[in-house]
């Protein structure tokens, strides 16, 4: 099978990105786990296929029916499998490279107030994953902002009122440390450290052990807050710092919904004297997590396509 791919990453989270548009590709988990092999392979956190929603919804997915029933304009799905070939609901990251893929494609145009074009409305760029219909739009800065749509805790008002409801033990420690789960549409467990030098010499060549083990796996964020500023725009702002082991990868240098889990988390303990906005540091750069009022959180950030070419599988 020879594949055309463009490679792609946001904050260095990098990805094979395929365009299958009339659904004639075969990804398996072998010719995923050979696409993203870093030595015999090109080399990425996962591979993103670009199809149609209408092809998922015929092949027997009723996720597919569900994206076209919520937006009939999201008429391109985000197929997204982890390195190990796993398939995942979906990836914060993924999206915004997504948007920047099919952007290059021409299957969707951003105009001046982000979102104008063929298969864009006023609402952004609407595009089906398995965790839903999520929408983007351009900013002027030429980051791509993506509504992620609601998050929740898992354990609801109890563990916001203790601060967790899981014991992390990452390699290394001797006892488990306390977790916060969050759910973005995929599964996160995140523990606060006291110091950034903890954060740097953290061992995750390992997953941590989560307890209790959630049933689809989790990914874990160690996150330390670094206070408060203002944004650019002038509005209140957090600033917190993170390292991330995702499930069916390992440690990878970003995370888009972990970025967002972490920043939720801290401002959860925080309270609510917290802000919405937060600026979230991670080892491949820089993205921004807003809390919107509608319970939705957004996140924003750049996303590059590095080369393209073929490869046969």
């Amino acid at each position: 099978m020879r594949i055309e791919f463009t490679k792609g990453h946001g904050t260095h989270n990098d990805f094979v990105l395929v365009a299958d548009p009339k659904d004639e590709l075969d990804l398996d988990g072998d010719a995923v786990r050979r696409l993203t092999d870093r030595r015999g392979g090109i080399g990425a956190d996962g591979v993103i296929r670009l199809t149609s929603t209408a092809s998922i919804a015929g092949a027997g997915e009723a996720i597919g029916d569900e994206i076209l029933a919520e937006d009939p304009s999201a008429i391109w799905f985000m197929d997204y499998r982890n390195a190990d070939g796993s398939v995942a609901e979906m990836c914060g990251n993924g999206v915004r490279v997504f948007a920047a893929f099919a952007e290059r494609l021409g299957y969707v145009s951003f105009g001046p107030d982000g979102g104008r074009g063929p298969h864009a409305s006023d609402g952004g760029f609407a595009l089906g994953t398995r965790a839903g219909v999520k929408r983007v739009r351009k900013e002027p800065n030429g980051w791509y902002a993506v509504d992620m749509g609601p998050w929740f805790l898992p354990g609801g008002d109890d563990a916001r009122d203790a601060g967790y409801d899981a014991g992390v033990l990452v390699r290394g420690w001797t006892t488990p440390r306390p977790g916060l789960s969050v759910d973005l549409g995929n599964p996160h467990t995140v523990v606060a450290l006291p110091s950034l030098d903890e954060l740097e010499h953290l061992d995750l060549t390992a997953a941590p052990e989560v307890a209790p083990a959630p049933p689809h796996g989790t990914n874990v964020e160690l996150v330390v807050p670094l206070g408060d500023e203002r944004a650019p725009s002038g509005e209140p702002a957090g600033r917190v710092r993170m390292r991330v082991h995702e499930r069916g990868v390992g440690e990878t240098q970003s995370c888009g919904t972990g970025a967002c889990a972490a920043a939720l988390a801290v401002r959860t303990w925080q309270g609510t004297s917290a802000p919405d906005t937060w600026f979230v540091e991670i080892p491949g750069g820089e993205v921004r997590v807003r809390a919107l009022r509608d319970g939705h959180v957004e996140l924003a950030g750049p996303a590059e396509l590095v080369f393209t070419g073929a490869l046969d599988v």
